[in-house]
């Protein structure tokens, strides 16, 4: 019983730890080598999910935010000539991209859960998440980014290339099958022999 005890004192001591930790302003980290791991795991986490959500749902028809038609409409006023497709970090990255995008990032406070919150975007929507095809960007700018190449089609390749890919897996699977059980059948004909 007073193990417990002090066990739940341990945990409630971690908790309120963490809590005060989470609440002092970001300046106060520094660059903790600790915090940008977590950060890039959830990260890392974020991305492999997503993928594989468009690779096995048509991206057409995904649903990303409770405001996703808001999102697409603003991000469409603003930035109607940006190519979704294949990103130039420069139209992202820049001074003055981020003058442009800060506005729209902004809107969407208190509107989108961790609207800033750090992000893995791909470059090139036909490719994966790898190192070179990815950037960092806050969670509104990967969603208003992702949400125009679900409605715009350009997804629609990983989707088509996976299935591809599970298809042709399952009909080499059946041929293999079909071959091993002709191969056993002959065999046991030579043996009756």
């Amino acid at each position: 019983m007073e193990a417990t005890k002090r066990m739940e004192d341990s945990v409630s001591g971690e908790l309120v730890s963490v809590a005060h930790a989470l609440s002092l302003p970001a300046e106060s980290y520094g660059n903790d080598p600790d915090i940008e791991m977590a950060w890039a795991m959830k990260a890392m986490q974020h991305a492999e999910v997503y993928y594989k959500l468009i690779s096995s749902v048509d991206p057409q028809f995904l649903k990303l935010t409770k405001v996703d038609d808001q999102i697409y409409s603003e991000f469409r006023e603003r930035f109607e000539n940006l190519r979704v497709d294949v990103l130039d970090p420069e139209e992202l990255k820049s001074e003055s991209a981020k003058e442009k995008w800060r506005p729209f990032c902004l809107k969407f406070d208190g509107i989108v859960e961790d609207f800033n919150y750090g992000t893995l975007l791909r470059l090139d929507c036909s490719q994966g998440y790898t190192e070179e095809n990815t950037i960092f960007a806050p969670r509104i700018q990967f969603f208003a980014i992702e949400i125009a190449r679900n409605r715009e089609g350009c997804n629609k390749a990983v989707y088509i290339s996976v299935q591809d890919k599970e298809e042709k897996g399952t009909s080499d699977e059946e041929e293999s099958r079909t071959q091993s059980e002709e191969e056993k059948g002959k065999a046991s004909r030579e043996e009756e022999k």
